[in-house]
């Protein structure tokens, strides 16, 4: 792939990724009352943790957009990693309709992340360099 398809790759995978993150941020902290009932009565989990997850939603998509530094990034993508696999096992195991937009936001999570080196001037050490193609 050309190096600029993959510049638009990676900037359509991370803006996509980052535009889930806020939106679900906004929407935690815009219909708190909405999202508590599903928390509890839908997921079975607590309500005290709406307000961290929406906070960390947001620094989140800020780290992975902005990636002042490589390491920060790196724990960024391997938070939202792990936060979207036990997203996508929730909503499964509650039987929650609610699946589809984790596994969307896991593929572009991971192709943002394989694209990351390619296009940043901040790299990654933990990041696969994918090389261009020899013309």
């Amino acid at each position: 792939m050309s190096d600029r398809a993959v510049r638009y790759v990676y900037w359509i995978a991370t803006g996509l990724l980052a535009l889930i993150y806020l939106g679900a941020a906004a929407f935690y902290l815009s219909s708190y009352d909405m999202v508590a009932g599903m928390y509890r009565e839908v997921l079975g989990y607590p309500t005290y943790i709406i307000w961290p997850l929406a906070i960390l939603k947001v620094v989140g998509a800020v780290i992975i957009l902005w990636r002042p530094a490589a390491m920060l990034a790196d724990w960024a993508y391997a938070a939202m990693f792990w936060h979207l696999i036990l997203a996508f096992g929730a909503h499964v195991g509650a039987s929650d309709p609610g699946w589809p937009l984790a596994v969307v936001a896991w593929v572009l999570l991971i192709v943002s992340w394989l694209t990351a080196n390619r296009v940043r001037e901040v790299k990654s050490a933990c990041a696969p360099a994918l090389q261009a193609a020899a013309n």
